[in-house]
């Protein structure tokens, strides 16, 4: 997907600027031609991703089964989880796959809500930390088709299905945990050996034997991969890394590594749930929970409402990054239908105000995110952020995108931030007729754009600004 001049430029050189600040740390050499053919090849992959804003993160696997529970007890924590958090024995979980048979499983059903919801991409578990692959794969018999009673390969489904709609798909992989594995990372209760305190090989003996394998498996067998989303790092030194990246890079040059490889990838991945106070340089993606776990748990019924998700993806998109929004689907197949009503919701809102979004750039301004306390701190002794929430600004060339939530548009009026640019005009995005708002310059001298009472939508409405040039002048 062609991406606009004026942020493609922007982006490219803060890439250059981030790999000469790398170069240097190492060995303070100058860019060479080879780092900028890098900085050239990163910016054709990362092109879609800048566009795409919204993505749909899928963790599914067997401890969908237990959904949070263990031998008639909850246990605590989220629900991929609970392998670790129980302590349960390998036999024990793994017996899981036998009674695994997701028959309600729809793949066109999963890439349509998708569809709908206004995402543009999707990434699902193909291996979580318990060692569970979700396809059919040679490498390891621990897998959906050979180990339980359902036979069938859903990655493959949803590839077609995707490929289908027009939607991008994505794999995450555990490379560094697997609790199944004695050399894998994370399972110190059946081999206490592992992890930092082996000596034995069985760590690299378990990359090269399982995820190296699996990860190419994944890359051959199913199409184009728009991305592959590692996870926890830990052990992944600069040469494992390495060997990642460099099998990625030539199996699919086109394939986005994410932030949690144990390397630098194509972009940063923020903490779960993470978003930023403030503007971020640089691409990036928070990834986050639509109740308070990733893979399902039946006591956790805590959903974000549309409101709440419509925010946090204008807010992220505000900022410059993106969101990667997570169900946990049933072991039956089903994702819960709470989470399908909200993200349908949120859904019916970008099918109006979605040029707001897709494909928009990062807000010029900063103060409407809000500012640090003088007197208050945070529990790690910082100051605390004061968050404001009444609007966000995201761009394109020419245009501005005031997004204004629910009642915190004035009844006199939105008060434009300052800036230089003459005002072509102005309308709301989600007037049919788009008829042109007359801009007032008020006593204070702040223009003020006068909005409709009833405002037209409830939860959020869009000013869009045309200002004369492509970029804001403050």
């Amino acid at each position: 997907m062609k991406i606009r001049p004026a942020w493609s430029a922007f982006a490219a050189l803060l890439s250059l600027v981030a790999l000469m600040t790398t170069c240097s740390a190492r060995a303070a050499d100058p860019v060479t031609p080879d780092a900028a053919k890098i900085v050239a090849e990163r910016e054709a992959r990362i092109g879609w991703f800048r566009e795409a804003k919204y993505g749909l993160f899928i963790h599914w696997g067997l401890y969908a089964i237990p959904a949070g529970e263990w031998k008639g007890q909850p246990v605590p924590g989220i629900g991929e989880w609970i392998m670790n958090r129980a302590k349960i024995p390998v036999p024990e979980y793994a017996a899981l796959a036998k009674q695994f048979n997701p028959v309600k499983f729809d793949a066109e059903a999963w890439v349509q809500l998708a569809v709908d919801a206004g995402m543009k991409y999707i990434v699902i578990t193909s291996k979580h930390h318990d060692g569970f692959a979700m396809y059919r794969s040679k490498v390891s018999p621990f897998n959906i088709v050979d180990a339980t009673p359902f036979a069938r390969d859903p990655i493959a489904e949803l590839a077609a299905a995707c490929a289908k709609h027009g939607i991008r798909f994505g794999f995450y992989y555990s490379q560094s945990q697997d609790w199944h594995e004695p050399g894998g990372a994370g399972n110190n209760w059946d081999f206490p050996a592992n992890g930092e305190k082996d000596k034995s090989g069985a760590y690299d003996k378990y990359l090269r034997e399982k995820a190296e394998p699996q990860l190419r498996e994944l890359l051959t067998n199913y199409g184009p991969t728009c991305l592959i989303w590692f996870d926890t790092p830990q052990m992944m030194s600069a040469g494992r890394s390495q060997r990642f990246t460099e099998l990625v890079r030539s199996l699919q040059p086109a394939c986005l590594i994410d932030g949690r490889l144990g390397a630098s990838g194509d972009y940063e991945s923020t903490g779960d749930n993470a978003i930023p106070p403030a503007n971020k340089v640089g691409d990036w993606e928070t990834p986050a929970t639509i109740n308070h776990t990733w893979g399902f748990k039946k006591d956790d019924h805590d959903w974000k409402s549309p409101g709440e998700i419509l925010f946090k993806l204008v807010d992220i998109a505000s900022k410059g990054g993106n969101y990667l929004l997570n169900v946990g689907p049933t072991a039956e197949g089903v994702i819960p239908q709470p989470s399908q009503d909200n993200l349908r919701a949120v859904g019916a809102w970008l099918k109006v105000h979605g040029e707001a979004i897709h494909g928009a750039g990062r807000s010029p301004f900063g103060p409407e995110f809000g500012e640090f306390s003088a007197t208050q701190k945070d529990r790690a002794g910082r100051p605390l952020f004061l968050k404001r929430d009444d609007w966000r600004c995201t761009t394109k060339p020419g245009k501005l995108y005031f997004t204004v939530f629910g009642e915190a548009l004035p009844r006199d009026g939105f008060a434009l931030p300052a800036f230089k640019n003459a005002i072509k005009k102005a309308y709301l995005l989600g007037d049919p007729s788009r008829t042109v708002l007359t801009t007032n310059l008020g006593a204070d001298g702040v223009r003020v754009v006068p909005v409709p009472r009833p405002a037209p939508v409830a939860i959020a409405n869009v000013i869009c600004v045309e200002i004369e040039g492509d970029a804001v002048q403050l």
